[in-house]
């Protein structure tokens, strides 16, 4: 599932899911060539479960040199014999360059203004910007950094140079372009193969490519599921962004496939959420996890990875959203955001590109378990989640099942554990969303740039914030103490939405349409936790953690008074252990909020952990405590799942 993995890779908030999409395979071949058995704890071998490469970014102190050689090795190729005239072939990736907000055209303008031509001149050491040719350079990425450290908030560029097109424009930019050296992060060279386009394109030229017309080889195992002169038969169960690439990606290579959604196209899907928001109407299969488009369809459309935002992965990645109807400038910018808005008609146009490579979507679908015969996977019983709970089961047979199920599908963990496959606990994270004025982080942040903002309209984008702190590292004697706090899915100008797929517990999330225009902005804030801290759930062996979460979030429900009511404190009670009074600021969750204790919720030394970095974090931001400033629970988390599966 190499392609498959490189979408996987993505955190999508808007569209979360599993990180790492699971191949099931009922052929015994893998378990002699690249696969990994999962044991029943019994012994025998039970199946094959292979699970996409996590794609975490790693530091390695040898990683400066090894680029660096990387670099040199690329320019040797180039120009092997002729010094450097192989360089008229390639570009140049010029990074960091630094454009002062004063004079950028703004944040919606991703062109190659006189401003950045000047950067470009500095970078090429070229001593007239006004004769290098615009068309010879492509903005790659730009952002804003308006730290307090530097002299004045500036856009940062990262910029390809076409040689060939430069030196056609341009023939006295020769004598710059030949002495220029590879500089870890800066400066860049790469061959004259870049990525063509999109999945679909790239999949295409592949499958034109192909001797047997599928080349699936890389897929599944070398073609071992199945004989080469007939078609694999693959369930991907789940259609969030790992569900949907997988089905792109095998499908376009040949496999018959079947998308397996336990909840609704996003058309009806809408009219749920409405209904939860507007009625309290809770569709325990159709919400805001469950559905077309996975958790995030209307929970943001942040487009986030630590793999490398500009590589030609991940590029073909955003290529493949704009594609599908994404707006363009998500190739450029430098923290892509789609919003729902923009997410229900990208999603509409995936479905329809993937009915037209004929993969059988079922929505209303959910698998209740795995078919397994002769201790091999077989296919999936599936119910329909429109009928009553005992109406009959369907079974499925396939050659293989992905399993892309998210985070919320707790009912698959437990069948999987039923299954006795090994799993462990895994580390995640607890705690609160705070919400302030939007109006106030613009003037935290950007003091007399804030102005400028204008609800997201305005030359300078909405303000947003991303913050870590360690707490308890003094405690060396006391290791399960040392916790990181930290925020995660920041939604400037967004709103609170609840994420609950069970009216006995309370859980949220936060969400931005794509001008980001509402006057609050909210972030997740938490802390986290392990093995240590679900001690008491033990009971419940691999899924302790799982059932750690809902005990809080359980609580939560009982301190909002149900209803789907959200218990809610000032940040400054929350910091003094108290609830003064019986209002609270307004919020942005339209269902209610209610005065609680939330000091009360967590363990106490949690709650300590968090009190001690929204202080310091204060410190850093003078302003972000204020009897304004609003913490919600609970956060939903975007950890896609709370085991992991045990490789053998």
């Amino acid at each position: 599932m190499a392609l498959a993995a490189a979408a996987s890779g993505f955190h999508l908030q808007s569209i979360s899911l599993l990180p790492s999409p699971c191949l099931l395979s009922s052929n015994p071949s893998h378990l002699s060539h690249n696969g990994f058995p999962w044991r029943r704890r019994g012994g025998g071998a039970a199946g094959t479960v292979r699970c996409a490469k996590r794609t975490g970014k790693r530091r390695y102190p040898s990683e400066k040199k090894r680029l660096d050689r990387r670099h040199k090795e690329l320019l040797r190729q180039a120009a092997p014999e002729e010094g450097s005239a192989g360089r008229e072939a390639g570009y140049w990736r010029l990074s960091k360059l630094a454009v002062p907000a004063r004079d950028d055209p703004g944040k919606d303008f991703t062109g190659v203004s006189p401003p950045l031509l000047q950067a470009i001149a500095k970078a090429l050491k070229f001593p007239v910007s006004s004769m290098l040719p615009e068309e010879a350079f492509s903005v790659i990425r730009k952002s804003f950094d308006a730290r307090k450290i530097l002299k004045e908030p500036q856009f940062i560029y990262t910029v390809d140079v076409d040689v060939k097109k430069l030196l056609d424009m341009e023939p006295r930019t020769w004598d710059f372009i030949a002495r220029l050296e590879p500089k870890l992060g800066t400066i860049e060279y790469m061959s004259d193969e870049k990525i063509a386009s999109d999945l679909v394109s790239m999949l295409n030229v592949e499958k034109q490519d192909s001797d047997d017309g599928l080349g699936l080889d890389d897929i599944v195992n070398n073609g071992s599921l199945c004989s080469p002169r007939k078609k694999p038969r693959v369930a991907v169960v789940g259609s969030g962004p790992s569900g949907l690439f997988a089905s792109l990606v095998l499908a376009e290579l040949g496999a018959q496939v079947t998308l397996l959604e336990r909840g609704q196209p996003v058309e009806q899907r809408g009219r749920d959420i409405g209904a939860l928001a507007v009625r309290r109407i809770l569709n325990l299969e159709s919400n805001f996890c469950f559905g077309e488009g996975g958790a995030g369809t209307w929970s943001d459309g942040k487009l986030v990875t630590r793999i490398g935002r500009n590589t030609d992965g991940v590029q073909a990645v955003m290529k493949t959203f704009v594609h599908f109807g994404a707006p363009p400038n998500i190739l450029v910018d430098g923290k892509p955001h789609l919003g729902t808005d923009k997410l229900v008609p990208l999603l509409q146009n995936f479905r329809h590109h993937l009915k037209e490579l004929g993969v059988t979507i079922r929505f209303n679908t959910r698998v209740d378990d795995l078919v397994v015969e002769d201790e091999q996977v077989k296919g999936v019983v599936v119910s329909d989640t429109r009928l009553q709970l005992d109406s009959p089961n369907q079974t499925l047979s396939f050659d293989a099942v992905v399993l892309a199920v998210g985070h919320s599908a707790r009912d698959t963990y437990s069948m999987l554990l039923r299954h006795n496959i090994a799993m462990n606990p895994k580390s995640f994270a607890v705690g609160l969303r705070i919400e302030h004025p939007q109006e106030l982080i613009n003037d935290i942040q950007y003091s007399e740039l804030a102005a400028e903002v204008h609800k997201g309209r305005g030359r300078i984008p909405v303000a947003d914030y991303k913050i870590v702190k360690s707490v308890g590292e003094e405690n060396a004697d006391l290791p399960e103490q040392n916790r990181s706090c930290y925020s995660f899915c920041m939604c400037p100008g967004g709103q609170v939405v609840l994420t609950s797929t069970n009216p006995s517990e309370l859980c949220i999330n936060g969400m931005s349409f794509s001008r980001r225009a509402s006057k609050w902005a909210n972030s997740a804030f938490v802390a986290t936790v392990s093995s240590h801290d679900f001690k008491s759930f033990e009971s419940h062996g691999s899924l302790a953690g799982v059932e750690f979460q809902r005990e809080f979030e359980r609580r939560a429900a009982i301190m909002g008074g149900g209803n789907f009511v959200v218990p809610a404190q000032r940040v400054t009670d929350f910091l003094s252990n108290r609830l003064a009074g019986a209002t609270i600021p307004p919020s942005s969750y339209r269902l209610g909020v209610r005065p609680a204790k939330l000091h009360e919720l967590f363990p106490s030394h949690i709650t300590e952990a968090l009190q001690q970095s929204i202080l310091m974090i204060d410190d850093e931001m003078p302003g972000f405590v204020t009897s304004e400033a609003l913490l919600h629970d609970k956060n939903k988390l975007p950890v896609a799942n709370f085991t992991k599966y045990q490789y053998i």
